[in-house]
């Protein structure tokens, strides 16, 4: 029989969410496995940006910062962007900037890579928290104490706390017993990475369509990512073209401001909405894609998984001061109050901008793009939405 090992918390998955759970709990001494299925590849200055892209919002930024990932992050590469555009017909559009809020940045772009990366050389620093890679979990039974999990490398683990952070399929959650409320949306996602001499280093833009939205991401001066939402078969066959011929067809389908590109990668994936009927179950707690997955619309994704962390690490530490359980149920309950309704309410919000903007019905059409441009001069209102855009 294998020797049964203990933790206070068990993390499933050390990815961005996973990670970043742990680096902001470290400091509290307790004993926290992170459980991680696959190493990250080392960085080095010559790569290729990834395709995996967040766009981090300045609260994000803050969070990172907490956690001390925030000097390792920039010390590897990340992109600030000043301002965000949204639009449909010429002149009838939405621009925020930082400027309006008196501040540096809206957020920074950054690949997924380069984030988990940071916060694992910060976890490194502490003695308390062993990361374990490669390994995952191939059982899960609820106890008194909290949950054993059965490792694939053999160990069984019995923890206080088991948080499941393994994603939108989340092996984690399925073998918790908790389901999904999930639904496919008729478009598909292109990511296509370029180059080019004159790109606009300092905004983000997004230009609607009948068949989806047309997006780009700045990466640097003269490097960006290109985002293509369209129906599953267009977006297959895009993915078939080799990329000089992709980079013509997104010369003739992006807006001018997008000519002479060169596509350097490409990659796509299918868009589907899940939110889980539960965030907690026993000793058992969803954060992240493992909880909700959103419409990627507005980049909001990995900003509300992040939010999900920040509020479960104030309930943790407050009940430690409060020398409380800190995985007693109530706690638990309060986070998953804390969280549920807010993301729902933006699984929503991207539901109906995509349902708006996915038809060519004349008046709907005539209607968004005055709304486009009635939110460009709402004064306070537009300030608030930036605000919460940017979590602040």
């Amino acid at each position: 029989m294998d020797k049964q090992e203990h933790c206070d918390i068990a993390i499933v998955g050390g990815g961005m969410v996973g990670a970043l759970t742990a680096a902001l709990l470290a400091p509290t001494g307790l004993h926290i496995r992170v459980i991680e299925a696959r190493t990250a590849k080392a960085f080095s200055a010559e790569q290729p940006a990834d395709l995996r892209v967040s766009a981090i919002s300045a609260t994000s930024v803050r969070l990172l910062e907490q956690a001390g990932a925030w000097q390792h992050i920039i010390a590897m590469r990340a992109w600030p962007y000043q301002c965000l555009e949204a639009a449909e017909l010429d002149g009838f559009y939405t621009r925020f900037s930082a400027a309006e809020l008196k501040c540096d940045y809206l957020g920074y772009m950054v690949e997924n890579r380069i984030i988990q990366l940071g916060l694992w050389q910060e976890l490194a620093k502490h003695p308390n928290v062993h990361l374990d890679c490669p390994n995952g979990v191939r059982a899960l039974q609820q106890n008194e104490a909290g949950a054993q999990l059965s490792l694939t490398e053999g160990q069984q683990l019995q923890a206080k706390l088991v948080l499941a952070c393994d994603g939108a399929e989340s092996v984690t959650r399925q073998l918790a017993g908790i389901g999904v409320t999930a639904w496919d949306y008729s478009q598909h996602c292109m990511l296509i990475s370029i180059e080019a001499d004159e790109l606009e280093s300092d905004t983000t833009w997004q230009q609607f369509s009948a068949s989806g939205p047309r997006a780009f991401l700045p990466m640097g001066e003269k490097r960006g990512s290109l985002v293509w939402y369209d129906h599953k078969a267009r977006i297959q066959a895009l993915t078939a073209l080799d990329n000089s011929v992709l980079a013509e067809q997104a010369r003739a389908h992006f807006p001018a401001r997008m000519r002479n590109i060169k596509v350097l990668d490409k990659g796509s994936f299918a868009l589907r909405r899940r939110h889980a009927n539960q965030y907690v179950k026993g000793a058992v707690v969803l954060l992240g894609d493992a909880a909700h997955t959103i419409n990627p619309l507005a980049g909001q994704g990995v900003n509300l998984g992040f939010k999900d962390v920040a509020l479960l690490n104030k309930l943790i530490h407050q009940g430690l001061v409060a020398k409380l359980d800190f995985a007693a149920a109530e706690r638990l309950a309060r986070y998953q109050r804390g969280r549920r309704p807010d993301n729902l309410l933006m699984q929503s919000a991207m539901d109906v901008c995509y349902h708006t903007f996915s038809n060519n019905f004349l008046p709907i059409k005539v209607l968004r793009n005055l709304g486009l441009k009635a939110a460009e001069h709402s004064g306070p209102l537009k300030k608030r939405v930036m605000k919460y855009a940017m979590g602040l």
